[in-house]
């Protein structure tokens, strides 16, 4: 990428849970842009892709950008203040925060049970809003404005049957944008949200796998005809984190191949 298109030389961003998918397209995409990025990780859940965060940040330098990993887990609210805490400290300024860490373990309805109901909400609803609530803190106190991008689902809106425990709390992170954006605005913080459709990413790997026939089905329906790729959000999340998004400010934007309109 040329000097002229780099959008976002010089700001520093902290994007969670991006050792993978949509994280790491997203750091990749603003680092490749001229952000110094730090990558989340949280080591317990990807102990299954040992060296993933690692691989991200190389990524992240191949793009031709910089950054650093961090072990938090954002369900851990102190964890998370910690990080971004520590990442002012070092670089004295944060500019971007996109809130991408989320789980979701597809079970049917009677198989949901109360930790994993909260695991799931710790992370992706609470994390989201306390991460947020920090962010804008310290981009507050450093006066230069900033971006808070969140990933939501088109979940917030759908209902499926495997998804029972995670719609409510993305259709959380569309509520709470909407309502935090009003209160961060006048201190030139914008807070959007977007809303993917069906992503092949680590998140659904399993479920894909056992269900070709279901993921074929969904491709014929879709007006692109084809599924989501991580660097299709990580697009929308760069604009939205890019001074051109400067009017941009709480809004929940779709990105699902034009799958809501057909259905």
């Amino acid at each position: 990428m040329t000097q002229d298109t780099r959008r976002l030389k010089d700001k520093i961003a902290v994007v969670t849970g991006a050792s993978r998918g949509i994280g790491r397209a997203s750091a990749v995409r603003l680092a490749s842009e001229g952000a110094y990025v730090v990558i989340n990780y949280a080591h317990t859940a990807d102990a299954r892709y040992p060296g993933a965060a690692a691989e991200a940040l190389r990524q992240a330098k191949e793009a031709g950008g910089d950054g650093e990993i961090y072990d938090a887990d954002v369900g851990d609210t102190n964890a998370t203040r910690r990080m971004l805490r520590a990442t002012v400290e070092r670089h004295g300024r944060l500019d971007i925060l996109v809130n991408n860490a989320g789980i979701c373990p597809m079970l049917e309805l009677f198989d949901i049970t109360e930790a994993l109901w909260d695991r799931v909400h710790d992370i992706n609803l609470r994390g989201v809003f306390f991460a947020s609530q920090e962010a804008a803190r310290l981009m507050m106190h450093g006066k230069n404005g900033g971006r808070i991008v969140c990933i939501s689902s088109i979940a917030a809106e759908i209902g499926t049957p495997t998804q029972i425990h995670y719609c409510p709390t993305k259709g959380g992170v569309n509520a709470m944008v909407k309502a935090m954006a009003s209160v961060l605005g006048p201190a030139g913080i914008t807070i959007n949200a977007v809303m993917p459709g069906d992503i092949a990413t680590d998140i659904s790997r399993e479920w894909d796998e056992a269900n070709p026939e279901e993921i074929e089905r969904y491709i014929q329906r879709c007006p692109v005809r084809r599924r989501g790729r991580a660097e299709d959000i990580a697009a929308v999340v760069a604009f939205l984190a890019s001074p051109e998004a400067e009017f941009v400010n709480g809004s929940c934007y779709v990105a699902d191949g034009g799958i809501t309109s057909v259905m």
